[in-house]
């Protein structure tokens, strides 16, 4: 799949310029990115300091996402008819308080009641850029819209690994908290601005997050119609986050593994450069290609790629291949980002449903990516591991294209969503 010349990229950020506020809002998850990002590095090595292995540190972190998949059955009493601004405010809010209580756990107890705030506050975080997308962009600009937030998302989540591992050198201490708490005062800062901006500007489009289901037996039917129509998706959404949660579960530990100071900090930036110079190009490639063959491809071929690291030794020739492994990979996330969008205009009254069973497939990604990232690199070594994670893309994406229809109709009936 060729890649298209940058000058649609140019139109594309032309075309958000004349919307400033995606660019307010891409500002905030970027220091937001960096908070979050500094501490999902810091975490397997705070844990495995205290002695537990990696398939216990892998269980440890999926746990967070088993908390976030139980959230996502109850967000819309949490949240009924609400908007990005409640939403935002409840993510900074526990943000601030987790990094108090990961630093103070000792116990698999402590940390995995660290872990459900942790799985709260990411599906806060999901649930709020829908919900701001889908009211302030145009349906034809989601895909380049989640592109450019996804150009922010990667540059933080590039810089966070680096940084931090200047300051960890020695061993985690208050320090990295510290660092992480700065940039989440920064990206606040930037979710004022956003509000001050957005308060005269017009919405394009209702509530992304419409609940209004009148008991959980109708929202289990709701949310059984909803995945059946759009199963492709949800599976590439899953596996998608499995694979980034593989990699942030082993990229910190990856360095002791080469015997490599730092080696784990260059590994992931290798991993989330490519998204950072690709989402500009998301949405002509969308465009030609279509939403979902586009991102299905962008995981056949990149998973191709990433298959064959087991046979590398040498640290510079890892980090090149997981750097054009990523180069297609990262194509996939705003481009069936910019499909779920789609369905939710195309059904708003089920958009905050559409919105859970998305956000439901991440954290069980969530789940077992660091969990069979754990296991992997015990019962084999973390480089055979990522081979196994190359040749289980490349099984997702084929079966993608096989099951996928051309066409997925989202529209409901009026008595399936009473």
């Amino acid at each position: 799949m060729a890649i298209a010349n940058i000058q649609p990229a140019y139109e594309s950020i032309e075309k958000a310029g004349r919307r400033p506020a995606i660019f307010v809002l891409s500002c905030m998850v970027l220091f937001w990115t960096m908070f979050d990002s500094i501490i999902q590095y810091i975490t397997p090595l705070v844990i495995s300091e205290h002695g537990f292995s990696t398939t216990m540190v892998g269980l440890i972190l999926g746990s967070s996402s088993i908390a976030g998949a139980i959230f996502d059955f109850f967000v819309c009493r949490c949240f009924t008819n609400t908007n990005f601004r409640r939403i935002f405010l409840a993510m900074f809010a526990i943000c601030f308080v987790y990094p108090l209580i990961l630093w103070g756990s000792k116990t698999i107890g402590a940390y995995l009641f660290a872990m459900v705030l942790w799985g709260i506050y990411f599906d806060l975080y999901g649930f709020g850029v829908f919900d701001f997308v889908s009211r302030y962009t145009k349906d034809t600009e989601h895909a380049s819209s989640f592109g450019i937030v996804q150009i922010f998302r990667a540059l933080g989540s590039m810089l966070a690994p680096l940084i931090v591992g200047f300051v960890i050198v020695a061993g985690v201490d208050w320090r990295a908290f510290t660092l992480g708490w700065f940039f989440l005062t920064v990206g606040l800062l930037f979710f004022i601005a956003l509000l001050l901006y957005v308060r005269n500007t017009p919405a394009i489009a209702g509530p992304a997050l419409a609940c209004r289901r009148k008991n959980f037996l109708i929202e289990f039917k709701l949310w059984k119609k909803i995945s059946k129509k759009i199963h492709p998706a949800l599976l590439l959404t899953f596996f998608l986050f499995f694979i980034e949660a593989f990699f942030w579960t082993l990229a910190p530990l990856y360095g002791e593994h080469m015997g490599l100071k730092g080696f784990g900090g260059l590994f992931l930036a290798s991993y989330t450069l490519p998204a950072l110079l690709l989402g500009w190009f998301v949405g002509s490639l969308t465009k030609k290609f279509g939403k979902k063959r586009t991102a299905f491809f962008g995981l056949l071929i990149g998973s191709m790629i990433l298959t064959p690291l087991a046979l590398l030794s040498n640290p510079w020739s890892v980090i090149a291949l997981t750097f054009f492994s990523s180069l297609f990979i990262s194509i996939a996330l705003p481009s069936i980002n910019g499909a779920y969008a789609d369905y939710i205009s195309e059904a708003p009254q089920v958009g905050g449903e559409i919105e859970s069973v998305e956000d439901f497939s991440f954290n069980i990604g969530y789940v077992l990516g660091p969990i069979c990232a754990g296991l992997f690199a015990d019962l084999f070594n973390i480089s055979i591991a990522f081979s196994i994670l190359g040749v289980m893309g490349v099984v997702v994406a084929l079966i993608l294209l096989k099951i996928t229809p051309k066409q997925i109709n989202i529209e409901m009936a009026q008595g399936d969503v009473l």
